[in-house]
């Protein structure tokens, strides 16, 4: 079953430490979007469907990346996205967002997630070495 709305973004907002929901909401949307672009098939829509449905949409976005990024680039482009985000806060928001997405997800689907991507998003989804 997704997670709603409001226990997504408060857990988002309590993790990021964020003072506001609007910021917890603008990090959840930017790391979503940047994560759907390097998920694929069964795993990418699996995991939307355990997401509220507004960043469910996000995820699925079409938008492919043209390579995968390493954890670090992602968090460069990350805060890119982001007014005045720097690596570092770009970092807390990655983390804040993936690991309430891979509670979400729960392991068995975490571990497939996690076979897709660059060595080290274990540890931006808070689980290092899981695989």
């Amino acid at each position: 079953m997704a997670m709603r709305w409001q226990p997504f973004l408060d857990a988002v907002q309590e993790r990021g430490e964020y003072s506001s929901a609007q910021e917890a909401e603008r990090a959840a949307r930017t790391v979503l979007a940047l994560l759907g672009a390097h998920l694929v098939g069964k795993e990418r829509a699996e995991l939307a469907a355990q997401l509220p449905e507004t960043f469910a949409m996000i995820l699925l976005n079409p938008l492919q990346a043209a390579e995968p990024l390493d954890p670090e680039r992602f968090v460069r482009a990350t805060a890119a996205w982001i007014d005045g985000a720097t690596e570092k806060t770009a970092k807390w928001d990655v983390s804040a967002v993936l690991t309430v997405a891979a509670d979400a997800a729960g392991e068995d689907l975490l571990r497939r997630v996690l076979l897709q991507l660059p060595p080290g998003y274990d540890v931006l989804f808070g689980r290092p070495q899981h695989i």
